[in-house]
């Protein structure tokens, strides 16, 4: 009976039945607190995200130095408000803000599924096929880690210059170890369990059995890395775009309203304190979500 069970783990399941798996997740995500409140503040983030203009009336690339470094909740001669006050050329912090959100989410997402793709693939081959393929692709990992993301980063950017794209490539390109990592660990259990060794006793090919019955078996570690990674991400192009190796300017990001902010700290507090907060809160909201993800998902964790 324990084999015929095990040999049932990467069977594909019915689609209603799937469906009822996932609404028993979503209910014992939501029974967690904390969870709860991180699935809360990223779905905000990302309404914030797609409805900023309905959220601002002020463009974030337009300036007016007459209206400079404006308090919070100061209300322009035209009877608009600034809520978060005005930056050093008189643009509107709230909506710089909410643009700037775009950016984040774009990046966080474009360099989460490179690094991740790339390292599902790589941890995959490396901890079903072993040996030599194995060891190569730990090698190239250990030199990954030895090398400074920050010379990779100046490097990279100093040849192609600052752009969205190539922050996406940086830090989506350097990001792969870890999934690689925790993928091969899962990899090297699944392949000794009896319904990989039945599969491949039959005459399946290795591309069959990696894709129907390990794939399915190692995605929910790598989910939850994925979930936790994106925060990592919004740190690292917050902190490009502070050291004025991000996105260049005007465009709003939250890292480059920081470094504009530093110099006003005595002056105009409001500068660098609101991105910040907006940092602070989006990264805790993803890491809550992706603790809770991890002890719904993880068996060993239910009790």
């Amino acid at each position: 009976m324990g084999e015929a069970r095990a040999d049932t783990l990467a069977l594909p399941r019915p689609a209603g039945v799937a469906r009822s798996e996932a609404w028993t997740l979503l209910r014992r995500l939501v029974r967690r607190r904390t969870a709860l409140f991180g699935l809360v503040v990223c779905a905000a983030v990302v309404l914030a995200a797609l409805l900023a203009p309905v959220l601002t009336p002020f463009d974030p690339l337009v300036q007016d130095i007459g209206q400079r470094l404006k308090p919070p909740g100061w209300t322009a001669p035209e009877g608009r408000t600034h809520w978060l006050g005005t930056d050093h050329l008189g643009r509107d912090i709230l909506g710089r803000i909410l643009y700037g959100t775009r950016i984040a989410l774009v990046v966080g997402l474009s360099a989460v599924a490179i690094a991740g793709t790339l390292g599902l693939a790589i941890g995959l081959v490396s901890g079903y096929f072993g040996g030599r393929v194995d060891d190569l692709f730990m090698r190239l990992a250990d030199i990954q880690l030895a090398f400074p993301f920050i010379l990779l980063a100046l490097a990279v950017i100093g040849v192609l210059g600052p752009s969205l794209r190539n922050i996406i490539v940086v830090v989506g390109v350097s990001g792969w170890v870890v999934y690689a990592r925790i993928v091969r660990g899962e990899v090297l259990s699944l392949r000794e369990r009896e319904f990989v060794l039945a599969a491949r006793a039959v005459g399946s090919p290795s591309a069959r059995v990696i894709v129907r019955h390990l794939v399915p078996n190692a995605f929910t570690p790598w989910l939850v890395i994925a979930t936790l990674d994106m925060a990592r991400v919004i740190i690292v192009e917050s902190a490009l775009s502070f050291l004025g190796l991000g996105i260049p300017p005007p465009t709003p990001t939250w890292g480059g309203m920081l470094a504009d902010g530093r110099v006003y700290m005595s002056t105009a507090w409001w500068l660098a304190t609101f991105p910040g907060l907006a940092i602070l809160v989006t990264v805790l909201g993803i890491n809550l979500l992706g603790d809770g993800l991890r002890d719904t998902l993880d068996p060993r964790l239910k009790v």
